[in-house]
């Protein structure tokens, strides 16, 4: 195994999307580690204070090359990564080992027409706030004694498909805008492949968010993480699928929350079936009796998330993906 390092440059990041035509930013090996770093704010930099606008993203702002520019999203992603050997049919195992905001100040932005209530809450709205990394806390708002934990997780993780691109916002079988506040360190996520090298690529990364994700943003921030990326020929996934420490997730996604719900269910059904040899009613049965359903985000139009989790602590055979 070898340790890489893939700093965020406008030569290394992209912005807006996924696609299989760009050049990789860094080539490895099945089992090799990397310290990533990432970056958010390319639509806010011009608004930020000081301590949110490095001179590294605001090179990336301003000199970003046409070629790096995907898609219409709004989101700047580090990669991709080429993963030698990796083929269409394969599964791409991520596993998240330290994930760190890398500055003391993160962002919130309401956008007009987005967001669950976008009638009541017409007017853009961009905010700044501070990170107390020390205590790892974000009081907001400011001086209100209201005191947030601070649980980083990168919203996008993602591998390109044969389309030419693919924007970043709606999350799918490929990964994407996935939004799960779940997937800390410690997490692994199992991506399908789609192109030789799977292409992978990470970024936009949330310092707290809370399930749904309402206003369309988290407390935005950028990111450092050591992610170490695994070739599973054993395992073959239509969707992702995710684990923690206490639990595995199914997820499910779809214009609205009822279908994204189904979906969530079906996967963690066939889930169940395959892995621990339950019949597919007792499978629904169970999923009744112990499965959590959860909303994971409502605003990445078209495409609303539901995730369910499944405690591992009541399986008596342990799961080992």
């Amino acid at each position: 195994m070898t340790h890489h390092i893939l700093k965020a440059t406008k030569e290394t990041v992209h912005l807006g999307g996924f696609s299989h035509l760009l050049e990789p930013a860094l080539t490895i090996d099945s089992g090799d580690t990397i310290d990533v770093e990432t970056y958010s704010g390319y639509y806010v930099y011009d608004k930020a204070p000081l301590e949110f606008l490095t001179p590294e993203l605001l090179d990336i702002c301003q000199n970003l090359a046409p070629e790096r520019k995907i898609a219409a999203g709004p989101h700047l992603l580090t990669g991709p990564v080429y993963v030698r050997d990796a083929e269409p049919g394969d599964v791409l195992e991520v596993i998240l080992e330290a994930i760190a905001p890398s500055l003391p100040v993160g962002f919130n932005a309401i956008r007009t027409g987005w967001g669950a209530l976008p009638h009541l809450f017409s007017q853009p709205a961009l905010r700044f706030i501070p990170l107390d990394l020390a205590n790892n806390i974000a009081e907001f708002p400011q001086n209100s004694g209201i005191k947030i934990p601070l649980k980083p997780f990168f919203g996008i993780l993602g591998v390109a498909t044969p389309e030419n691109d693919r924007i970043s916002i709606p999350p799918g079988s490929y990964g994407g805008n996935i939004d799960n506040r779940e997937l800390q360190t410690g997490s692994r996520v199992f991506l399908p492949v789609f192109v030789p090298g799977a292409l992978f690529s990470i970024g936009d990364g949330h310092s707290a968010q809370g399930d749904g994700e309402v206003n369309v943003t988290a407390i935005e921030t950028s990111m450092n993480g050591r992610i170490m990326l695994k070739l599973r020929k054993d395992l073959h996934l239509a969707i992702p699928i995710a684990e923690t420490s206490t639990d595995i997730i199914t997820m499910g996604f779809a214009q609205t929350l009822d279908e994204a719900l189904e979906l969530a269910l079906k996967n963690m059904i066939d889930f169940l079936k395959r892995f621990t040899n339950l019949s597919a009613e007792e499978a629904y049965v169970l999923c009744s009796l112990a499965v959590n359903f959860r909303i994971t985000q409502v605003v990445n139009s078209p495409q609303k998330g539901v995730h369910g989790m499944l405690p591992k602590s009541i399986l008596s055979n342990p799961i080992s993906l």
